[in-house]
């Protein structure tokens, strides 16, 4: 049996998570997972910008933190803080090893490969169309304004840093699943035809993949008596050879491991629960059996899998015009008709300046927008307080801009008491849009080096 410790949901999960992972009890690995999809196109401009960064600083300042406690406990990192940089990444690892005094002691592994950049006009012009998984529309047609494309890369590649010796294995854009099935291929010697097993890690890796949110965080059942949420635990897997595993989290902290927050976290990003597809098999979560094996431990067992498909998924972020967003905040007494009012008042001197945009949006919260309700006919007159927000989204940046400076003048010239202007302007924000598609995995060669700190 070994145990995978979680420690990040997300680039901006709790800094203390992976250190409390590492130091609050006996773990074998600890994964990180920091990359969305937005994430992938703010990396490439950190890069653009200067070409040592475009990876996870957050990651690096960890590594400072925990690295004595990972050398004595023989604790392996494996994480996708790589970003589009993952050699840029292992370099200020080997800075923190070095300064810390514990150079030839420690291997760090990097898997790349995975970042399209360099030879997307290649590709293209080869026949890769890489189109559109929804539209159907090649990705030709919006080149010029792609930042970002990487295909999601699987466990194996992490498998071979593990084999190579790595202690820390820094990552681009590998799944979510791959990072905490890596091990369980390692340690078991699963086959490449494991389909079964295969799945298990792979629902395994889903299920701690966004941290907390697995171990109460988040959870919609028994939220009101959650114990110590501000010392949540975030989530351990404890893996067996033959597949099953048990979801926990260090004894004494906060949270709950449940059947019910379990359950809450597979539906996580889920379509066909028959057909989760991933670059290394093909789920089943209609086969799960979860069983309470005490307090905080829940049992997943009966996991089958199918083998994997021929494609990678690629994710791909292009620019795709402006937006901003502002609110406005009014009180009581006819709060919400007074965000009406606001609303309209504001729309009627946009179009009196003649600007023209791709969509305006307005949400009224506190009256009923976080489930997209309408109220219909008088206003409640009780309401506290209504938060109006509104969001314009143009190709045209200048007249986002001068939406922007409307919205603070309605504090003098619109609807009685207003509040919540006093952050100034809303900021012009650049659309950053996603392209989902596919490939050949044969048209792509996942990187793996491994070199002593």
């Amino acid at each position: 049996m070994i145990r995978i410790a979680n420690g990040q949901g997300f680039w901006g999960d709790s800094l203390e998570a992976p250190v409390e992972q590492v130091r609050r009890g006996p773990i074998d690995y600890l994964t990180l997972d920091y990359l969305a999809e937005i994430t992938m196109s703010i990396v490439q401009k950190q890069k653009a910008r200067d070409p040592k960064q475009g990876y996870a600083r957050d990651f690096v300042e960890m590594i400072a933190r925990v690295l004595p406690d990972l050398v004595e406990r023989r604790v392996k990192v494996i994480a996708n803080a790589g970003g589009v940089n993952p050699q840029g990444c292992r370099d200020a690892v080997a800075e923190v090893v070095k300064r810390l005094g514990f150079q030839g002691k420690v291997k760090i592994g990097i898997v790349a490969g995975d970042d399209l950049m360099p030879n997307l006009d290649s590709l293209l012009a080869r026949g890769v169309e890489l189109k559109n998984m929804e539209t159907g529309e090649p990705l030709s047609s919006v080149r010029p304004f792609v930042q970002s494309a990487n295909v999601y890369l699987g466990a194996w590649p992490v498998v071979e840093a593990l084999r190579q010796g790595a202690d820390i294995v820094i990552c681009g854009r590998v799944t979510d699943t791959g990072l905490a099935l890596a091990p369980m291929i390692h340690e078991f010697g699963w086959g490449k035809e494991d389909w079964n097993k295969l799945a298990a890690g792979t629902i395994a890796g889903h299920t701690v993949e966004c941290g907390a949110q697995c171990t109460g965080g988040n959870c919609q059942v028994g939220w009101r008596d959650m114990p110590n949420y501000a010392d949540i635990g975030y989530p351990i897997i404890e893996a067996e050879p033959d597949g099953s595993f048990v979801i926990t989290k260090h004894a004494g902290t906060g949270g709950r491991v449940s059947i019910p927050s379990v359950k809450e976290q597979l539906l996580y990003e889920l379509g066909d629960p028959r057909e989760y597809i991933t670059p290394d098999c093909v789920a089943d979560f209609t086969s799960i059996q979860l069983a309470d094996a005490g307090p905080d431990r829940v049992r997943f067992s009966g996991i089958q899998g199918r083998p994997a498909t021929p494609f990678y998924k690629v994710s791909v972020s292009y620019s795709n015009g402006f937006k901003a967003a502002g609110t406005l905040v009014y009180s009581w007494p006819d709060a919400f008709a007074k965000a009406q009012l606001a609303d309209r008042i504001l729309r009627e001197r946009l179009d009196r300046i003649g600007l023209q945009f791709d969509a305006v949006v307005s949400e009224f919260v506190g009256a009923g927008a976080c489930h997209g309700l309408k109220l219909a006919g008088t206003p409640p007159a009780d309401l506290p307080e209504v938060l109006l927000r509104i969001g314009v989204r143009s190709q045209n940046k200048n007249a986002v801009d001068r939406f922007t400076k409307e919205l603070a003048p309605l504090a003098l010239n619109g609807p009685p008491v207003v509040t919540g202007f006093g952050s100034g302007r809303p900021q012009v924000q650049e659309i950053v849009a996603y392209w989902p598609a596919l490939m050949p995995k044969p048209e792509v060669t996942p990187e793996v080096t491994v070199t002593e700190a």
